[in-house]
């Protein structure tokens, strides 16, 4: 059994299932069942596994199997009290939840460890984030920076997104990676939110660099 990603760089109170491979056997609620009906077999294999992920998540929270719907921007639709954060790239599926009582909100993203597409990184990245990419590929060369920036921005937004109902772009986030050791593997970040009157202004994460993977993550404390 491979070891955790994601549930590496949540706190407690949070409770994550993980699955490096789909799990075949696994169904969907008819709510959920409804938000992929025309979807390729690549796509429903995603989100069958998220979504089963979700569920021994939830279990580990001591609840039972629950429908958990897509909203309206496609963020899922959690039991009353929770809180939660699904992510998938090729590979790997998580959830992650947790009480509302205890943490505001949870964003995850993983990505394949490797660099971003051509073009991708503009988009992505401003003057000064690019510095700071840099700086950091030329310290410690054995990280894609590029693409850890692209999913921790992934994370803020899924933080943000269910506290604020807000759309936020990824210009509308200054990003700054700082990593753990002189042999990173892991680290934190943060993000200030560059809007005006911005209901939440501030997010710190964890990353990890692990199995071929890369992964974000975000718990707000309640």
């Amino acid at each position: 059994m491979l070891d955790p990603v994601i549930g590496e760089i949540l706190p407690p109170a949070v409770a994550v299932g993980e699955a490096f491979s789909d799990d075949e056997s696994a169904t969907l609620f008819p709510v959920e069942e409804e938000a992929i009906a025309r979807a390729v077999a690549k796509r429903r294999r995603e989100f069958t596994t998220g979504r089963a992920c979700a569920r021994v998540a939830l279990a580990r929270l001591g609840l039972p199997p629950a429908a958990i719907p897509r909203g309206e921007r496609g963020d899922p639709q959690w039991p009353a009290g929770v809180v939660g954060s699904i992510t998938h790239c090729a590979g790997y599926r998580a959830g992650a939840v947790a009480w509302r009582r205890d943490v505001q909100a949870i964003g995850l993203d993983a990505e394949p460890h490797g660099p971003l597409p051509d073009g991708v990184l503009n988009v992505v990245a401003g003057p000064e984030e690019q510095a700071r990419l840099t700086e950091l590929a030329s310290a410690h060369p054995g990280v894609h920076w590029d693409r850890l920036l692209f999913s921790a921005k992934e994370s803020v937004y899924k933080a943000w997104f269910p506290v604020t109902g807000q759309w936020l772009g990824f210009g509308d986030a200054a990003v700054d990676l700082s990593p753990s050791g002189a042999a990173p593997g892991q680290g934190r970040f943060t993000a200030r939110i560059l809007l005006g009157d911005a209901p939440i202004d501030y997010f710190e994460g964890r990353w990890l660099v692990s199995h071929g993977l890369l992964a974000t993550a975000i718990a707000v404390a309640a």
